[in-house]
Formats: structure tokens, C-alpha cells, sequence
């Protein structure tokens, strides 16, 4: 069973109300992460690092007690130069899930949710759980299989749909995933 196919539909479907509450809780403190890395008053964070094609970034979120980090890489679609997608990968304050954001333009089909090709074979897709005003978000707990795809591949390509029928194909370098989530605190 693909990993990232499982997350599909019911996404935040945990048999463990602990861990239920767990990622609820990092989800919360990832939003405010991504919400302040992309506001236009914080400057998208602290570059604290550059590996390849990505950056690790650290804010302290408001109400927040500590400096939150992540790996981020944006890209824009190959045809459309106004369509843009932000990746965000980061580890919870335990060390214990892999958590990895992906913010979407407005006006995504959201029933098709994300797909993703790692070298061009079909990894699945991902639901979108919420759309916030600069984008949707899929949130994806990866597990060390999903990780180790990323950190070994060349390319991802994330998908998004307009319509059932069209599907936009944002490419990302890979180049540098694996140095930098290394790095990240």
C-alpha cells in the first residue's frame, strides 16, 4: 500500500487518540510556522541554511515558546508563470513524525487533492485539508519509506488539478533534501 495513497480522504484518521492529539497539536504549531514564513511582514523567516535547492527557515510563531524550523523550496508551474506551490518539510518538537506541508494555489480542485511523482513514477496522492488565504494545504505524515523515496529521487513532481480533467505538474529539485532535513534541529 503507497504511503502517501493512505493519507487519502481520511488523512487525519489515527487509531491512537494520543497521537490523534499529537499531530493536531504540531499541525497547529506548523500552521503558524507556514502562516508567518509567508506573510510578507516576517520576510518568509530566518535563513538559517542553504542545501541544494532548499532552504531551512526558523521563525518563532506567535504565543509560541521556541524557534520553529523548516525545509522550504518554492516553484513555479513550467507553463504558468502566475501558478505557484510551497513545500515545507519539518520535524516535530519530539523528533518522532516527519511532517511535510504543501501549500497550493487558491482555485485547486480540491476532491483530486495533490499528487506526487517521485522520477516520474506515481507515489499517489494526498487530500487537501484546508485553504487558507494565500493557498490549500495537504499535509502529509511521512513515514521513513516516504523520506527515504524523497531523499533518493532526483526530482518530485507535485500535481494539482483545475479541472478532473487538468492537472498542473509543479517539477522540484530534490537536489539537497536529504543534507538539509539532516540539519534540521
Amino acid at each position: 500500500m503507497d504511503h502517501f495513497d493512505a493519507l487519502d480522504g481520511d488523512m487525519m484518521t489515527f487509531r491512537n487518540t494520543a497521537i490523534r492529539t499529537a499531530i493536531t497539536v504540531i499541525c497547529i504549531l506548523a500552521a503558524g510556522l507556514w502562516t508567518s514564513m509567508t506573510s510578507p511582514a516576517a520576510a518568509q523567516g530566518a535563513v538559517k541554511g542553504v542545501y541544494g535547492d532548499w532552504q531551512i527557515r526558523c521563525d518563532t510563531p506567535a504565543g509560541a515558546q521556541a524557534e520553529q524550523c523548516a525545509l522550504i523550496q518554492s516553484v513555479v508551474a513550467e507553463d504558468r508563470s502566475n501558478a505557484g506551490l510551497t513545500v515545507i518539510i519539518l520535524k516535530t518538537a519530539d523528533q518522532k513524525n516527519k511532517l511535510m506541508r504543501v501549500v497550493a494555489p487558491l482555485g485547486v480542485l480540491l476532491p483530486s487533492g495533490l499528487g506526487l511523482k517521485l522520477d516520474d513514477k506515481d507515489v499517489g496522492r494526498a487530500g487537501f485539508v484546508r485553504c487558507l488565504p494565500n493557498g490549500c494545504v495537504a499535509e502529509i505524515v511521512m513515514d521513513d519509506t516516504l523520506l527515504g523515496q524523497l531523499k533518493t529521487a532526483k526530482t518530485a513532481t507535485f500535481i494539482i488539478f483545475e479541472t478532473p480533467e487538468e492537472g498542473i505538474g509543479f517539477p522540484l529539485s530534490l537536489k539537497g533534501l536529504g543534507d538539509g532535513y539532516a540539519k534540521l534541529p
